[in-house]
């Protein structure tokens, strides 16, 4: 494997350069973020607007999530190949025309097959995203600073998008996907004036490739609909057969072919595999507690939407505020020790709040939350600096890939089965306390594996 140089940018052109390339990260993981979170507050829109049942509605949210699951790995693969710039601006131009087709829709069935699109985009932005930085910024404190303002597009994005999708659909629900053409436009005029991004000459692996995507489909597919079906349906039990029988040919494949599209060597460090363990578990925990909480505020003591979201409002604004600040923190402590305190919050808030009897004060609950909301500035960004600055360049998007997979693996399934623990009315709020302490049990797991990461000042020697 050749790695083709395409650095022939001026020395003072390159912060401008630079510039452009991380505000259109930016931007992109703004909208692959914000229509991940945005359409939720819509749905009662739509229904008026286009009809249709609950599992087509719920499809309108979850058929997103799906391509972009299914997809990483292989767009992350993709990225190295084709070269990040054009991964990413192939995946901006799907992401705006399915945006449109959107916001057209006349019928559900056309909306819900736009959001596959939708989702099959993101998938594509995202390692792309994160691999024009790795390239862009080659000096570790740099890189981490520019992973730091990268990461607050998705601060933004979680934070306003519900408030976002709600003002928009008051005035016509079909904005909320409108309003990403031109922020769309905007990224794409900005990666033009980017540097060029090197490309690795492999050949395609289509095993791989095609395994790949079975494997996570049907773990994701059998994950979204175990938390309304329960984990001993048919549709369900196929879906993890098809993704078991899929994942072992996957990893067969690798060990077999020349160029394989997951390098099974980038497991070799520990430090990936402690940082692909570390999204899984962050997103356990991130993700699954608003899903438990807002369950048992609105089912529970009967808030509505609004006042359930003003509970969640300091969580997401801690998040919000310190993110600017992540890079900064963890060049004054470490990172390792800024991840392990991050995940040891997010274990005592996820306890805490587990512990909590069912009775108590909302703000206590929306005070004890902050702590996991701590764990978004603390744990995500550090871990993804960490994860660039330790693999080769040639290989950063198929190891952004793996480990946004091993994100979404987490959230959807700590949502399956804390949604499987809630499925009885009697055992309700049992089940709330159970659920959040399994989070925190995963979460303080993992807070301690990552003591073995290395010092920070170590971090760009352990490369593969």
């Amino acid at each position: 494997m050749t790695q083709v140089s395409t650095d022939g940018v001026d020395a003072v052109d390159r912060p401008r350069h630079a510039t452009c390339t991380l505000t259109a990260a930016l931007l992109g993981f703004f909208t692959i973020t914000q229509d991940a979170v945005v359409v939720n507050v819509a749905l009662p829109t739509i229904r008026d607007d286009l009809g249709g049942g609950v599992a087509g509605l719920q499809w309108v949210v979850d058929g997103y999530t799906l391509m972009f699951a299914a997809l990483l790995l292989t767009a992350g693969s993709l990225s190295d190949r084709l070269g990040a710039k054009r991964a990413f601006a192939g995946g901006m131009v799907l992401f705006v025309l399915a945006s449109v087709a959107c916001g057209v829709a006349p019928a559900l069935g056309l909306l819900v097959g736009a959001r596959f699109l939708q989702g099959a985009a993101a998938a594509a932005m995202m390692p792309a995203s994160m691999a024009l930085i790795r390239q862009t910024y080659h000096e570790p404190p740099e890189r981490a600073r520019a992973v730091g303002i990268w990461a607050m597009g998705g601060a933004v994005a979680s934070s306003s998008g519900p408030v976002l999708g709600g003002v928009l659909s008051v005035i016509d629900w079909r904005l909320i996907f409108f309003i990403n053409v031109p922020v769309g436009v905007i990224a794409l005029l900005l990666l033009a004036r980017s540097e060029d991004s090197a490309t690795l000459r492999a050949p395609f692996d289509p095993v791989g490739q095609l395994t790949g995507v079975l494997a996570m489909g049907g773990l994701t597919y059998g994950a979204i609909e175990a938390g309304s079906r329960g984990f001993t349906d048919p549709a369900v039990v196929v879906a993890f057969v098809v993704a078991a029988v899929s994942l072992i040919a996957f990893i067969r494949s690798q060990h077999v072919v020349a160029h394989p599209m997951l390098p099974l060597d980038l497991f070799r460090s520990r430090t990936v595999t402690v940082v692909t363990a570390t999204g899984f578990a962050f997103m356990v925990g991130y993700f699954g507690l608003p899903f438990v909480v807002s369950l048992f505020l609105q089912q529970h003591r009967g808030l509505d939407a609004v006042h359930t979201g003003v509970v969640f409002l300091p969580m997401m604004l801690v998040g919000l505020v310190l993110t600017p600040f992540s890079a900064r923190i963890s060049e004054r402590f470490g990172r390792r020790t800024v991840i392990a305190t991050g995940l040891g919050l997010m274990t005592a808030g996820l306890a805490a709040v587990g512990l909590l009897p069912a009775t108590a004060p909302l703000w206590l609950l929306s005070a004890l939350m902050v702590l996991v909301g701590l764990g978004g500035p603390t744990v995500s960004p550090p871990a993804t600096a960490v994860l660039l600055d330790t693999v080769p360049h040639d290989q950063a998007g198929v190891a952004s890939g793996v480990f946004n997979t091993s994100r979404q693996v987490g959230g959807a399934l700590g949502v399956a089965v804390f949604g499987g623990l809630l499925t009885n009315a009697e055992t309700f709020v049992r089940g709330v306390h159970m659920s959040l302490l399994i989070a925190a049990g995963v979460t303080a797991l993992t807070a301690i594996l990552t003591l073995s990461l290395p010092h920070t000042t170590e971090h760009h020697k352990e490369h593969i």
